[in-house]
């Protein structure tokens, strides 16, 4: 198979998933091409798309590649699926925050932290997918241990765990004062 015909196909795979997908998964499909190719045809894909301001763009999240829209057209195509954007309050990003930053963490420590209850919070960010129990604590009753999801990395548009900002950045971030207590999740992510 040529690189175009392969291009093409990568194209296509990434068009038709629900995800993002690893290199390794598309080099699944594709066993003819080497991972070494598939990643050059990645970043040409990505730079074909960048460079003729095309209406989606290849990006590298959550371990994997997958298609999204740009920003800046993000309005529009809220407008055209017509929904709300989903929203997640303060004592949820505070409890996700917390879980990101010191898992594997257990409930109990999360109280510990935040000094309230977070069992609902616990169920909706499990509801949601963005964080996971991954173990039990070798404690009396063993409690959980949660950490975080590849969704968590697609929502917050991350490759890894390394990106979240370090303490020093998030005293330089200057935040918008957002009204009310909730924060729209379109409002984190590229669309």
């Amino acid at each position: 198979m040529e690189r175009d015909e392969i291009k093409s196909v990568l194209e296509s795979l990434l068009f038709v998933a629900d995800g993002p997908q690893s290199v390794q998964r598309l080099g699944e499909v594709l066993d003819q091409a080497d991972r070494e190719t598939i990643e050059s045809l990645l970043r040409e894909l990505q730079n074909d798309f960048e460079g003729q301001n095309r209406g989606i763009r290849l990006v590298e999240v959550a371990g994997g590649y997958q298609l999204r829209t740009p920003k800046s057209n993000s309005e529009a195509v809220k407008k055209f699926l017509g929904g709300r954007p989903a929203r997640m309050g303060k004592a949820t990003l505070e409890t996700l925050a917390i879980v990101a930053y010191r898992q594997p963490i257990t409930k109990a420590e999360i109280e510990a932290i935040r000094g309230v209850d977070v069992d609902g919070v616990i169920t909706t960010l499990l509801e949601r997918n963005l964080i996971r129990a991954v173990a039990r604590k070798d404690v009396p009753g063993r409690p959980f241990l949660y950490g975080t999801t590849p969704e968590f990395l697609q929502l917050f548009n991350m490759k890894d765990l390394s990106q979240l900002p370090t303490l020093k950045e998030m005293d330089e971030i200057s935040l918008p004062e957002i009204p009310g207590d909730t924060i729209a999740i379109d409002q984190l992510e590229e669309s």
